[in-house]
């Protein structure tokens, strides 16, 4: 499993409000959410994080 990085995030509460919903939707946490949603645009962008061999 790849390393977590703790990283403070300033964000708009409406926003974050409208996240956390989505989140209960999916049965993420929020944190599970940003991470999906980040990750989400990264493939989009053809910006996805390269895999390490060893994982």
């Amino acid at each position: 499993m790849a390393k977590k990085k703790a990283f403070a995030l300033r964000i708009q509460e409406d926003m974050l409000k409208a996240i956390e919903k989505w989140a209960a939707d999916e049965f993420r946490s929020t944190n599970g959410q940003i991470e999906w949603m980040l990750m989400q645009a990264l493939k989009e962008a053809k910006r996805e994080p390269k895999k390490k061999e060893d994982e």
